[in-house]
């Protein structure tokens, strides 16, 4: 049968999914797709995985795919982080039998991409992703999909789609942020490059941003044109929003915790996943924030969730009529909802010293710098700061390193190709060349290498045996063999 392209891909293969659970790395696993597919979602992502890792162990592709495998969660796609042709296809092949396409990251904005040179730092590299995608294209039995943030200008953005369309993308998800734009400083995702995407490429095409509801949904359906709408974060605190449902937090918290029994998963991933559908009760609940923190095991967790529904319950019986939801909430805490992740201004008053009304523990506020620009540092730099109050993050003085040739990393002041240690030890074995500024003795080992094997073929050769024999090759001296 012929792999399905384009809108057919989508039509047939992917149900016409409107619906979309976003990649989320240890957060998209089997049990919480399942929840996500008992409440709207019509097409679920795994979490990314790491091609070259997936490739090389068994353990990994058992843990993240091969051992999840269920009837229930289709249509699935598969996603990857690669910056290599054949890494990417070689891993793809291994699980093109568990999904019903494989994704391409070119999204992903986090500082371990940019050292990994993977997800949205590969953006400005055209002619690597087109050979990617050609050969996967070429030699995957399911069609390719890419997920990608969008450049500054529209313009740009549009042809980056052309690109990847014209290299062999059936399907496109287009999260309308740059990569820059991330954690405090993401701002709102423009629908305006989305839509100018959709209207540029003749493949499917899915939106991701700006969703917190059902309404926001249809909203970017209607003013984008596009197929299909993913939801990240809003999917998170509320599992029920593709239903247009803001359930009671322990609803969604008690059938996740259901399915985990059924298809276990790391406990981390449950503890993250209860502390964001708890987010705002845990604001008010400080001391289950802290066991649900510490706890160790699922009963554990489920304890502490059923500490958290009686609290809320108490809470709900001494309720006066008319009362209204409290911090600006639109609904009472124990209810899904949106949250929304506060700008750096913002964050710097919710850690301050306001943050400590209603019970919410706020954290210390930063002094101001002399140079005014405290409200910008991010969360970490922070926590940095407090630490040491005489740290600086003005670029303009921390120490200029001379870059990589190949990657971009700080290269080494004695390296002979002018590398990192990493790109250095690739070239360095490609070429069987030394690098004594890495300690790097690829060409010397090998030889010496030869040179003794040289040396054993003399030794085993019937001139070298007679030499021998005639004491010329032997270790015993000639005059001890006299007499």
């Amino acid at each position: 049968m012929p792999k399905l392209r384009g809108e057919a891909f989508w039509r047939e293969t992917l149900r016409s999914a409107h619906y979309v659970v976003a990649p989320m790395v240890d957060q998209s696993e089997l049990a919480w797709r399942l929840l996500s597919r008992r409440h709207g979602a019509q097409l679920c992502y795994t979490p990314m995985l790491h091609a070259q890792v997936f490739l090389r162990d068994a353990n990994y592709r058992r843990e993240n795919l091969y051992g999840e495998a269920c009837a229930e969660d289709r249509p699935l796609i598969v996603q990857f982080c690669a910056n290599d042709p054949e890494v990417f296809v070689q891993a793809a092949l291994l699980a093109q039998d568990y999904c019903d396409a494989i994704d391409l990251n070119l999204g992903c904005p986090q500082m371990i991409a940019k050292r990994g040179h993977y997800g949205a730092f590969l953006q400005e590299e055209w002619d690597l992703l087109q050979r990617m995608i050609l050969l996967a294209n070429e030699k995957l039995s399911v069609p390719i999909t890419c997920k990608i943030r969008v450049f500054p200008e529209v313009d740009k953005t549009v042809k980056y789609a052309q690109m990847l369309e014209k290299a062999g993308c059936q399907l496109l998800t287009v999260h309308g942020r740059t990569k820059e734009q991330k954690g405090p400083l993401a701002g709102v995702a423009s629908w305006e490059h989305i839509h100018a995407v959709r209207k540029a490429v003749s493949i499917p095409v899915f939106a991701n941003g700006n969703i917190q509801c059902l309404s926001d949904v249809e909203e970017c359906i209607r003013k984008t044109g596009v197929h299909g709408v993913m939801s990240a974060e809003g999917n998170l605190h509320n599992p029920a929003l593709f239903e247009g449902r803001n359930p009671l937090v322990w609803e969604m918290a008690e059938e996740y915790l259901e399915i985990v029994q059924k298809y276990p998963c790391p406990l981390s991933y449950v503890r993250a996943h209860l502390f964001k559908l708890w987010h705002h009760t845990l604001q008010v609940y400080q001391q289950l924030r802290e066991e649900l923190a510490k706890v160790k095991t699922l009963e554990g967790i489920v304890d502490v969730n059923r500490e958290l529904k009686l609290r809320c319950q108490e809470e709900i019986a001494k309720q006066k009529e008319g009362e209204k939801p409290g911090e600006g909430l639109p609904f009472f805490h124990w209810i899904c909802q949106p949250y929304i992740r506060p700008g750096p201004k913002e964050r710097c008053k919710e850690n301050g010293a306001g943050g400590t009304e209603k019970g919410v523990r706020g954290k210390r506020a930063l002094e101001e710098e002399e140079d005014g620009n405290s409200e910008l540092l991010s969360k970490n730099k922070q926590k940095k700061k407090l630490r040491n109050p005489n740290k600086s993050f003005d670029p303009s003085l921390k120490p200029k390193y001379a870059k990589c040739d190949q990657c971009g990393n700080p290269k080494g002041s004695k390296c002979v190709f002018n590398m990192c240690r990493g790109c250095c030890k690739k070239r360095a074995f490609k070429e069987t060349a030394d690098c004594a500024g890495h300690g790097l003795l690829f060409k010397t080992k090998y030889e010496k290498s030869l040179s003794w094997q040289s040396s054993q073929r003399v030794r085993e050769s019937p001139l070298g045996r007679r030499r021998g024999a005639d004491g010329g090759g032997s270790a015993v001296p000639p005059e001890a063999g006299d007499g």
